[in-house]
């Protein structure tokens, strides 16, 4: 089990740090415990990381949904904190976060982890053409907030 986590535990954190973002932390524990928890339900040891990517995303997506917004006073807030100053330039991180979730894990599963559409569509559980469309809208929105 510790070779397992050792070996399984940095891509899960990636992909649920890259979909969900601040809740990525909570996103990849929960991941890691439902993938040791149905281990014994795995039928094919070399299908390991495929599946551990299907239940990363899932609980990626279950995060990102499931973040509330607190609402903030603003007549706590000090003067010193301010957004820094990147001098033009964007974090992607930041783009990122400004996207919604599913269309997140679209990108982080086709340029992190490489699928094709029909992958993504797997473990995504939709349509593949569901999968272009959002891969495609994703891009949009993320260029579009790129260049802004």
């Amino acid at each position: 089990m510790n070779e397992l986590l050792t070996e399984i535990a940095p891509y899960v954190g990636r992909i649920c740090g890259a979909v969900a973002l601040d809740s990525g932390d909570d996103a990849a524990q929960e991941a890691l415990v439902a993938i040791f928890r149905n281990l014994p339900s795995l039928r094919d040891a070399v299908a390991l990381r495929a599946w551990a990517r299907r239940i990363a995303v899932r609980e990626a997506l279950r995060a990102a949904g499931s973040r509330r917004s607190v609402p903030v006073d603003p007549t706590t807030l000090e003067a010193a904190i301010s957004e820094p100053d990147l001098s033009g330039d964007v974090d992607v991180r930041t783009v990122l976060a400004s996207l919604d979730p599913v269309h997140r894990a679209v990108l982080v599963l086709r340029h992190l982890d490489g699928l094709d559409e029909r992958e993504m569509a797997s473990v995504l559980d939709v349509a593949p053409g569901t999968v272009k469309s959002r891969l495609h809208r994703a891009r949009t929105a993320f260029r579009a907030r790129w260049s802004a």
